[in-house]
């Protein structure tokens, strides 16, 4: 099941895919969804960021190949870092690079999201109930600023860099996804997740025991090799099979 988030008049609402209709639901994902008769196209939809987490949860060098071209080790255990809730936008909206950033990054990534309030779960058998689904994410990076400071926030926190969506894909098999990054129609970074050195299940449960999940909050699971420039004017693509592409321009 595709869930969407979608703006109406001045509100938000929450919406499931119904072939090229969107249908209509009332309540949202966390607490219960009930439908109504009410659809629309899709087609036509202003789309808004599936999730307003209180934090995303990213991690760092969880594919081999990206390891390499960053000329990093493999990993003993998860590199996690923090992105401000800050930095989400949506489908269609429109990354910001600063001028004075330097060189900044495509990500492209899944993320998973949170279904219901986590902590300390006894092990990564126990994580699979509380993945709510899946999304595409785009976790943007000003590279040299990362090189240079050595941590992720300044980097990875400016707003605008963190594109959520299409959807929430509920009911997806984790294990063996294809994530492909685009820029401009041409294809950068295309892998699986059959790759990632630490699994979905995994890294929620390794996350609980630092610090509490919320409903809504998303786990970006890495990203694989083939990551390169934005430029102004440039659109970009996050393709998660399953999910869908979120799609956002570059100025």
């Amino acid at each position: 099941m595709k869930l969407f988030r979608l703006r109406r008049g001045s509100a938000a609402c929450w919406a499931r895919q119904d072939g090229e209709f969107l249908r209509l639901l009332r309540g949202d994902p966390f607490l219960g969804l009930e439908e109504t008769s009410e659809t629309q196209p899709l087609e036509a939809a202003a789309l808004l960021a599936p999730v307003e987490p209180s934090k995303i949860v990213a991690i760092g060098l969880n594919y081999r190949d990206h390891a390499a071209e960053r000329g990093k080790p493999i990993p003993k255990e998860p590199l996690i870092f923090l992105k401000p809730p800050t930095s989400v936008i949506g489908p269609g909206e429109t990354i910001r690079i600063p001028a004075w950033a330097g060189r900044v990054d495509h990500e492209a990534e899944l993320g998973i999201v949170v279904g219901r309030r986590v902590k300390d779960l006894a092990g990564p058998e126990a994580a699979q109930g509380a993945i709510l689904g899946a999304v595409c994410v785009n976790d943007v990076t000003a590279r040299e600023l990362q090189d240079r400071d050595v941590q992720f926030t300044r980097a990875k926190g400016f707003d605008t860099f963190c594109p959520l969506g299409p959807c929430i894909a509920a009911g997806l098999d984790l294990a063996k996804l294809r994530v492909e990054g685009r820029v401009n129609g041409s294809v950068r970074q295309s892998s699986t997740t059959a790759e990632l050195i630490f699994d979905p299940a995994y890294l929620l449960w390794f996350v609980s025991r630092v610090m509490t999940l919320l409903p809504g909050d998303i786990i970006s699971t890495g990203t694989p090799a083939g990551i390169g420039p934005l430029l102004p004017g440039d659109t970009v693509e996050v393709e998660v099979e399953g999910i869908g592409v979120l799609r956002n321009p570059v100025a």
